[in-house]
């Protein structure tokens, strides 16, 4: 069942199962999770999604996204994800979760998620699956904004909703700790 969602009301409490493709057609929500990784500089770790994927193919995004399988916890299902797209593991934590909807253009799909956000550090380079992905880079977060202001059409709408919160998050949790390490955000936007 590994082509299978787990649907979900907007608690995240498990409504069933669909096929995937069936799930996106209905505009179903789903759990999904999107996986940031980060290196000691503050870099995020982008990739740009295969062309050849079903939607939103050829686009920048995070680091790692997906759907846990049925019956697998979504603490499995991120580390397995991310060995099978990048290619590497690293340590995850989840931050936040957040839902969303969009119709995809000159697409029949709508993507309707439950998403699940984890963030990690990692330092080393991906070898990323060809199937999934067609390139990486790590860019420093005062870019990537201002890029995303500038050409939002280069990236995937879940990384244009989400990031401004992941980085509020991480800004947040290395005040907290005093240290000054983490990501940096670049500009004040």
């Amino acid at each position: 069942m590994s082509d299978h969602v787990i649907l979900v009301d907007l608690a995240d409490r498990e409504l069933g199962t669909a096929e995937k493709g069936e799930a996106h057609r209905a505009g179903a929500l789903h759990r999904a999770f999107s996986i940031f990784v980060f290196n000691s500089a503050g870099a995020l770790m982008l990739q740009r999604r295969a062309r050849t994927k079903y939607h939103s193919g050829g686009l920048w995004t995070n680091t790692c996204c997906g759907h846990p399988r049925p019956f697998e916890p979504i603490q499995e299902a991120v580390h397995r994800r991310l060995r099978e797209e990048m290619g590497f593991d690293c340590d995850l934590k989840e931050i936040f979760s957040f839902t969303y909807k969009v119709q995809f253009d000159n697409s029949p799909l709508l993507e309707h998620e439950y998403d699940h956000v984890f963030v990690g550090a990692y330092e080393g380079d991906a070898t990323p699956s060809p199937e999934e992905v067609d390139g990486w880079r790590w860019m420093d977060l005062g870019t990537l904004r201002k890029d995303i202001r500038e050409n939002s059409d280069c990236y995937t709408y879940w990384l244009r909703i989400c990031l401004e919160r992941v980085v509020t998050h991480l800004d947040g949790e290395r005040h907290m700790l005093g240290n000054g390490r983490g990501p940096s955000t670049g500009d004040s936007q």
